[in-house]
């Protein structure tokens, strides 16, 4: 079977843990989708009120690691993201996958699969993105779910995942929202000779990077030809979500400035806050969630883009 292939759902396939979630009768559905390499990926399915099929969004953050306790955590932490979703007839998933390889996509490239001795073989080892491919394939085939309207809601390195799956997997998402992407390497930004950027072991720490500005952004790419490539094959409307406080908002609105170079159905908001990955409000210690004005505002226009592309 091929990426983009859906199989049918499986007696194998059932949930391995079924929880609920406070303040809601919409339980959270613990899965196990099998990666591309043949290990497992988890996620933590939602559905909505009624009859499905319904449209299904992947919702994602940040580098991967933390398996089951760090999804559970999400799920219950951070619910009111996918309590939004449900009530907008989405169906909807905290996700996990593995951690990032220091620019692993960058030099590995396309993954080609082929059979040996009838068993699989691949030029590479998956990537994070790719976990997700293997989740939204996995969750493509459950009954409920229909896998002509998969969605993508990524934030920061979740959000540079979006562009890297589209990048080399397109034809399975309907359209994706990326907030606040570190796009750096997607990018291919010159980063070894910023004095705040330390490497050791090859591998770089950018955690006191700044890039406010598109024109360093712009200044930095190494190479402009295979950004060209990789944001050609984006085959998806993507809105791109920046933050006016972020010190890499020039990676995020130069993402979008490419992109709309080539897509016209390129979106682009930004709100000032104060927390990175606002748009995932945290629950309180009452098990109440903390939003305010902003990302109810920054959650409906996720919502109204989501709904002006599931057809």
């Amino acid at each position: 079977m091929t990426v983009g292939q859906v199989e049918g759902w499986r007696s194998t396939d059932q949930a391995v843990l079924v929880e609920p979630v406070a303040g809601s009768d919409r339980p959270a559905h613990y899965h196990l989708a099998e990666t591309l390499d043949g290990l497992y990926a988890p996620y933590a399915l939602r559905l909505p009120e009624g009859p499905g099929p319904h449209p299904f969004v992947l919702v994602a953050y940040g580098n991967g690691g933390g398996g089951m306790a760090w999804l559970r955590d999400r799920v219950h932490r951070f619910r009111h993201v996918t309590d939004v979703l449900l009530d907008a007839g989405y169906a909807c998933a905290w996700s996990r996958y593995r951690t990032e390889v220091e620019l692993g996509y960058q030099r590995g490239g396309v993954l080609h699969a082929d059979v040996r001795q009838g068993m699989g073989l691949l030029d590479r080892a998956p990537l994070e993105y790719e976990d997700e491919v293997a989740i939204l394939r996995h969750v493509a085939a459950h009954p409920d779910v229909d896998a002509d309207r998969l969605f993508h809601l990524g934030v920061s390195h979740a959000g540079e995942m979006l562009f890297k799956l589209l990048s080399h997997y397109p034809g399975l998402l309907r359209a994706g929202v990326a907030a606040e992407p570190a796009n750096h390497e997607l990018l291919t930004l010159r980063l070894d000779d910023d004095p705040t950027v330390q490497v050791t072991d090859g591998l770089r720490d950018i955690e006191s990077l700044e890039v406010r500005s598109t024109e360093r952004a712009r200044a930095r790419i190494a190479d402009p030809d295979e950004v060209s490539r990789r944001l050609d094959a984006v085959d998806v409307p993507v809105l791109v979500l920046g933050r006016e406080q972020d010190e890499l908002q020039g990676i995020f609105r130069l993402s979008y400035e490419l992109l709309a170079e080539r897509r016209a159905d390129a979106e682009w908001r930004s709100w000032a806050h104060d927390v990175h990955g606002f748009i995932y409000p945290e629950t309180g210690a009452d098990g109440v969630p903390r939003v305010d004005e902003v990302q109810r505002e920054a959650l409906a226009v996720i919502v109204d883009f989501f709904d002006r592309h599931r057809g």
